[in-house]
């Protein structure tokens, strides 16, 4: 008998031996069991870091999830009060925002970064055009205009500010509907320009977009007229508005 015969027969022996044992206990799982406990206590010593380490961060992600859509939830009932309050003092909202800002898919970013340089000019956001987010879109804080979109990547975006000296847009006195031309001065301040000369009292107006196009639409509140800021003796006033957007100190945008 050759020695690779052997070797087969003895495998196969062993096999049967095996078999015969498993077929023996398979009546009495208990043996089993309690191998398989003893595995397991051996093992939970090597694997409860990972164990903590996985139970924390699901209760970190579930309170966060929790957290965010409490906060959703907050900064929704808190932009229909504002609208509430607009509507009861004569604001005319435009039914765009008040569609958006009613609709549970109230979109909303955070702003990841806002440069010292630029403080007054730019922000980027932490939504882009896999959140449905495009270019030109108007984006607000607290239910008033703060900005629109200006250039997109697919996670993130940049938002110029109504404060920046390039921001231009037609607006309108709600009060007067006189036309004129919302700036940004790069320091902070929002000016009216181009208003006729000779209008009377003007401060504590309220100033919203006018019609500009099909994303910026009509009637999105900026914020009341605060005062004169110049007088260009050539028949028009420039005016300083008060935003109602916190231009200065802000951490989130709706959409």
């Amino acid at each position: 008998m050759s020695r690779s015969t052997v070797q087969e027969l003895a495998h196969g022996l062993i096999a049967l031996i095996l078999a015969l044992f498993l077929l023996g206990v398979s009546s009495g799982l208990g043996i089993l069991k309690g191998i398989v406990d003893l595995w397991a206590t051996l093992l939970f010593i090597p694997e409860y870091p990972a164990v903590i380490l996985r139970e924390s961060y699901l209760t970190w992600r579930d309170k966060s999830s929790d957290l965010e859509k409490l906060n959703f939830e907050v900064k929704r009932l808190r932009n229909e009060n504002a609208i509430l309050r607009r509507e009861l003092s004569g604001y005319k909202v435009a039914p765009d925002i008040i569609n958006i800002i009613k609709n549970s898919n109230v979109r909303m970013a955070r702003v990841s970064l806002r440069a010292p340089m630029s403080w007054w000019d730019e922000i980027r956001l932490d939504r882009g055009s896999h959140d449905g987010i495009s270019g030109g879109m108007p984006v607000f804080h607290n239910g008033y205009l703060t900005g629109r979109i200006t250039t997109v990547s697919q996670m993130t975006s940049w938002a110029e500010l109504i404060t920046s000296p390039s921001f231009m847009i037609p607006a309108v006195i709600e009060e007067t509907r006189e036309l004129g031309v919302i700036v940004g001065d790069g320091s902070g301040s929002v000016l009216l320009k181009y208003i006729p000369a000779g209008r009377g009292t003007i401060p504590g107006m309220k100033v919203s977009t006018a019609m500009i196009g099909e994303q910026l639409a009509p009637g999105l509140p900026i914020g009341t007229i605060a005062g004169e800021y110049e007088n260009t003796h050539d028949g028009y006033i420039t005016y300083r508005v008060n935003p109602g957007a916190n231009m200065s100190r802000f951490y989130t945008v709706d959409f």
